[in-house]
């Protein structure tokens, strides 16, 4: 099998459709020789391409196996099923190609998250304490694939939303944040002290492949909560410091400079009375 981009998902589908162990299928590196018309993985369709096509190769080479099986009998076991087959010069070989005409209905994906930060008004630190996030993911082909995949992608957010600022030269145009030591994508701590993932369960999704649902870019969207609490958070400090309006103009990312500069520390809130 050559199968291409989401391997362990592949295997479980022609595992599951095959009847046989996962141990038994090999998963090999994909060229344009037996893909020419591999296309990008954007949209959260990667899975969903790559399974259903693997399901269609699967039942098509069901098809042609049937009349070896029923001639060797249930106890039969793989094995001797292709070689019989081999030996009477059944095409062993069969390629689907995933096209849009394959999708099935559109369909919402939901999710709630609930995050929880700490500022520290003197250095625009902060810390992300905790997470809870449950996202529908339906019936799922791999749960803990989907769990990295959520994990993954709230955690690319959280880049974007704090860490990840782009400068230029106002006079000519020239990215200046242009490597990683001015470009600050998340590090191991930046992500979430506790970081708990909840997936539905019993969600069967009649319009996704297998009954399942994308779970990339998804989590993507929650991760802007960690914007509100963060802002939150700041609000809570200039009340302390004796400022009273209601909004406050402060635009992501939210570095440590913008933070430490919207939490409007002065000296004389430090001086002891």
């Amino acid at each position: 099998l050559f199968l291409h981009p989401r391997p362990l998902q592949a295997v479980q589908v022609a595992a599951k459709f095959l009847g046989i162990e996962m141990e038994m299928i090999t998963v090999k590196p994909l060229t344009a020789f037996e893909s020419p018309n591999n296309s990008k993985t954007g949209g959260c369709q990667g899975t969903d391409s790559v399974c259903y096509a693997v399901m269609m190769c699967c039942q098509e080479l069901n098809r042609r196996l049937a009349p070896y099986k029923k001639k060797l009998g249930k106890s039969a076991d793989w094995k001797s099923i292709v070689k019989t087959a081999d030996s009477a010069r059944v095409n062993l070989h069969h390629s689907y190609m995933f096209t849009p005409k394959d999708q099935g209905k559109p369909f919402d994906i939901c999710g709630v998250v609930a995050t929880e930060v700490e500022i520290d008004v003197l250095t625009g630190q902060y810390q992300i304490c905790r997470v809870d996030l449950l996202e529908d993911a339906g019936q799922c082909i791999s749960p803990e694939v989907d769990i990295g995949q959520i994990e993954g992608s709230f955690v690319m957010g959280l880049g974007y939303y704090t860490s990840e600022e782009l400068v230029y030269n106002r006079e000519t145009g020239a990215l200046l944040t242009n490597r990683t030591w001015n470009y600050n994508p998340p590090g191991a701590k930046d992500i979430p002290a506790d970081f708990r993932i909840t997936l539905r369960k019993k969600a069967f999704n009649p319009d996704g492949v297998l009954g399942s649902k994308a779970t990339g870019e998804p989590a993507f969207c929650l991760s802007c909560s960690v914007v509100f609490a963060i802002r939150n958070a700041i609000m809570s400090a200039r009340r302390n410091a004796g400022l009273t309006e209601t909004w406050l103009e402060l635009n992501p990312p939210y570095t440590v400079e913008k933070i430490w500069l919207a939490c409007n520390n002065t000296l004389d809130a430090y001086k002891l009375q």
